[in-house]
């Protein structure tokens, strides 16, 4: 067992080398690979002059800062990727029309040469429509002015301006020498988006402009493959490929294309009110399995990395902040278990698989059963004309056999032996006789992240001020400043017209927020009218979005959500003048679907005054004053330089419950690494911002109290309502503040609190996998890296076939207890184990030696290591769980 414990601490030792080495790479084309020439047959891309089957990890470079991109990518390469894929964000890059911007967050460039020293490819998804949920689809809103344009079909003003950022994203790659004919990581690009779902929407304009994309794209001659997604009539020359939760039926529009699967949703994104998506780790391996089984050759994760929605970046509308996507690296860059670790195991298998799978045109498919099938991937090299030189002589198989029943497992013959398949799940058998890895068994940890409520100092208040302690929880701060945001008019930039504007023509979305106000006079008549008839006058809007607020005489009288409804909304005046403001907001804008651009928002259709004594008003040909946006958000009273012109006030608690507020408070940063989450559980709906960095929106609406399926049954058809979580609890109540925009004390937070909520309750937390569970059995297969491919026949050599528990804490974290351990028939999961009648009692001691202190451990799956047979006849399984800590604690606190 020492040398498996050594085995750890050396993984990880490596994983820490690696990720340094990424972050000081030289910047210089030199230090990536040497120039290599990328095509594609009709079975795979083909890098450097070998067909290969290439896994794909999608991260999005924006979501992330560039202090987190290194890790990233590091645990990315660890879990078997081969290739990044990332959009290219034009919004981000030219948010004002010739102006770019290609610093911090955007700096892509910086990202693709971090990709590329750390020895993978890029596929670069210049679109530049993206859809990702991204604000606007990616597009910048200043593209909605050019006169005339049409987007996304047959339109010069369109196409002039899509063309010229294209090129300048390729130009961009081409100077940087990036591309992998320069000895860059860039093996493939893509033009559009998913234009297939919407181009019927169309007609021919539609078909004319994949055919000018196409062509405009290949002749900028970047060099590598050009991709178009969901596009079936993608020209010849350019590869279509499949997005969705499964791709393995799907076959490309030219025999002389290979299967690429660009998006496989590992999950899925989240509205506020919502309840969130779980993807089962083994229904997304099933997927994988059967795409490569069936034909498939290059599969990228949607997301593999999700990240967060900064700023206002979210789109939808309705989108919420954090883009976790059930991916395997979670929001804060923490590997969500077992899924990684399944999938890690999994790419392993398919690479031991990949000289058959490369050799061979097509599998030879076999019947094994009602719901059962075998592909077989074989080739005898020496034939006569076969041009793969770069194997020695000899044969090569490789087997995929699967069971498609949803619900009973199966038991197959297959080349005169016998293997049990569990239903929806596939078995790997590199050399056509050896199960290496079944999608349905899992022997991946499970871990359980929690939040650590963090006590920091704070250098601005008194050491009686500087926190608050409520039932064992602590808050961020006892000292809360305040300013109120004005209602209504607040600058001289506001101009007055007969009518109503549509909201983004007016905002340019340089705010979420629009004011609408006008005056309406209310006569004696009017009132009595109203007590005669006792009704009270409405306000009708026929159609509106995102969200309104209505104020009358600066009083806030009624609210509506919703996508396009109608606004029905009592008001109540008062004799003489009155003012009436509309607060338009926007949750993020339309970022899907035909003609998007003319969605726009605010209002639509007429607005009118119901009830007064002479008729009907007609709002829609009154006389409107338009202000946009705040008046905190317009002088930066978010940012460390402007914050304190604001005129701020101690906050009191009998003001906490105010609407259209600011409030700030400083707070120290937390000691070690972990990620920093900021709960704002206790407020509404706003926005916040620590030192001058937007963390994005927030809203603590709650999700459905039911729709949550108390067990996840990963059999079956996957859609993104089966297995969804967080029923009756806030969509999303941690907000992550990336590390590198704090420093060690006096940060500033900045919150605008729009409907009402307690600062007081705010807390700062810390995000780490606390829990971590193993559950292995004698019947487990051995670790894929004891695993190796003979070069000369198709056999695979192992020395030891024992199965083995891995245990691993987050970076910079050990294990420091051992909170159950038992060897032979354990009951339940993790966190609910219990012993069985069968029990080594060595368990605890066997574990506790092999992993406490220690990031990282294996235990053998076998009677030797736990000194005897506690049950004869019996298939044994170990299950462990253990708590993490920091390393950097006392380690006096390990329990042994």
């Amino acid at each position: 067992m020492g040398g498996s414990r050594s085995r750890g601490l050396v993984e990880c030792a490596l994983i820490s080398v690696l990720v340094m080495a990424i972050e000081v790479a030289q910047t210089s084309s030199a230090n990536m690979f040497k120039p290599f020439n990328v095509s594609y047959d009709h079975r795979a891309i083909i890098v450097d002059g070998k067909r290969r089957m290439l896994i794909s990890a999608g991260i999005h470079y924006p979501r992330a800062t560039p202090k987190m991109w290194p890790d990233l990518i590091a645990k990315s390469k660890e879990g078997g990727a081969d290739v990044i894929q990332t959009y290219v964000f034009w919004n981000g890059h030219e948010p004002v029309r010739g102006q770019y911007n290609f610093a911090g967050r955007y700096d892509i460039v910086k990202f693709v040469k971090l990709v590329g020293s750390s020895g993978l490819y890029l596929h670069l998804r210049i679109g530049p429509y993206v859809c990702a949920e991204w604000n606007f689809g990616g597009f910048p809103v200043w593209l909605r002015d050019v006169p005339g344009i049409e987007f996304r079909t047959e339109n010069v003003p369109f196409k002039e301006e899509m063309q010229r950022f294209v090129k300048k994203i390729v130009e961009l790659m081409r100077e940087e020498m990036l591309f992998s004919w320069q000895g860059g990581p860039i093996i493939m690009l893509q033009i559009e988006n998913e234009y297939g779902d919407v181009e019927s929407s169309y007609g021919q304009r539609g078909k004319e402009y994949v055919k000018w994309a196409s062509q405009m794209a290949l002749d900028l001659g970047a060099g590598v493959p050009w991709v178009m997604c969901k596009q079936p009539d993608a020209p010849d020359n350019i590869i279509n490929a499949c997005n969705g939760f499964y791709c393995d039926g799907f076959k490309p529009n030219s025999y002389n294309k290979p299967v690429l699967w660009t998006e496989n949703w590992d999950g899925w994104y989240t509205t506020w009110g919502g309840r969130l998506p779980h993807r089962p780790a083994e229904d997304l391996a099933f997927s994988v399995a059967r795409f490569f089984q069936r034909g498939g050759s290059f599969q990228n994760y949607y997301m593999y990395f999700g990240g967060t929605n900064f700023n206002r970046t979210s789109g939808g509308p309705f989108d919420i902040t954090s883009y976790d996507y059930d991916a395997p690296i979670d929001e804060y860059g923490l590997l969500s278990e077992p899924k990684w670790g399944h999938l890690k195991d999994l790419h392993a298998a398919i690479k031991l698989c990949e000289p058959a799978l490369v050799a061979a045109d097509l599998p030879q498919y076999m019947k094994l059963g009602p719901k059962q099938e075998a592909h077989v991937y074989h080739v005898d090299f020496d034939i006569e004309g076969l041009n793969l030189t770069q194997y020695r002589s000899g044969s090569r198989c490789s087997a995929f056999l699967a069971n498609i029943d949803e619900r009973k497992a199966a038991t197959v013959t297959f080349l005169g032996q016998t293997y049990y398949l569990p239903p929806w799940s596939v078995s790997i058998l590199p050399d056509c006789r050896n199960t290496v890895f079944n999608t349905a068994k899992v022997g991946a940890q499970t871990s359980v992240k929690m939040v650590d409520f963090d006590l920091p100092l704070f250098a601005h208040f008194s050491a009686q001020k500087q926190s608050m302690i409520h039932n064992g929880v602590s808050y961020i701060s006892k000292s809360w400043m305040t300013v109120k945001e004005p209602i209504g008019v607040w600058s001289e930039n506001i101009f007055t017209v007969q009518g109503i504007l549509e909201h983004l023509n007016v905002t340019k979305d340089h705010s979420d927020y629009l004011w609408y106000i006008t005056r309406i006079y209310v006569s004696d008549d009017d009132i009595a009218f109203w007590e005669e008839k006792e009704v009270r006058p409405t306000l009708t809007i026929d159609s509106m979005r995102d969200v309104l607020r209505v104020f009358i005489n600066g009083k806030l009288i009624g609210s509506v959500i919703g996508h396009w409804v109608k606004v029905v909304q009592p008001v109540q005046f008062v004799k003489g003048h009155n003012d009436l403001l509309l607060l338009s907001q926007t949750v993020g804008l339309q970022n899907y679907g035909a003609f998007f651009e003319k969605d726009g928002a605010g209002f639509r259709g007429q607005i009118k005054l119901t009830g007064f004594r002479n008729g009907d008003i007609d709002l829609s040909k009154s006389s409107w004053t338009y202000q946009v946006g705040l008046q905190g958000e317009f002088l930066n009273i978010y940012t460390m330089e402007e914050n304190d012109k604001a005129g701020w006030s101690d906050l009191t608690l009998d003001a906490i419950s105010t609407t259209f507020s600011w409030y700030k408070t400083y707070f120290n940063s937390p000691d070690g690494t972990e990620p920093v989450a900021l709960d704002l559980g206790s407020m509404g709906k706003g926005q916040a911002w620590v030192n001058g960095h937007h963390i994005g929106r927030y809203w603590t609406l709650v999700a459905p109290k039911d729709g949550c399926q108390r067990i996840c049954d990963y059999r079956g058809p996957y859609n993104s309502d089966k297995c969804t979580t967080n029923c009756g609890k806030p969509t999303q109540s941690w907000y992550h503040i990336p590390r590198s925009w704090l420093q060690a004390s006096d940060n500033l937070l900045v919150i605008f609190e729009e409907t009402g909520g307690n600062p007081f309750d705010i807390s700062i937390k810390l995000r780490s996998a606390h829990i971590i569970c193993g559950q292995v059995s004698e019947s487990h297969y051995p670790p894929l890296w004891k695993w190796s491919q003979s070069d000369f026949n198709a056999s695979i050599l192992i020395n030891d076939t024992t199965p083995e528990l891995h245990l691993r804490c987050d970076d910079e974290h050990v294990i420091a207890s051992i909170k159950f351990a038992s060897y032979g028939t354990p009951q339940g999961s993790c966190q609910k184990f219990s012993k069985g009648n069968c029990h080594a009692p060595s368990s605890f001691s066997v574990v506790s030696e092999a992993c406490l202190g220690r990031n990282s451990c294996y235990i053998g799956i076998s009677n030797t290591v736990f000194g005897s047979d506690p049950c004869w006849g019996i298939v044994k399984t170990l299950a462990v769980e253990a708590r993490c800590m920091s390393s950097s604690n006392n380690v006096g606190a390990l329990q042994l």
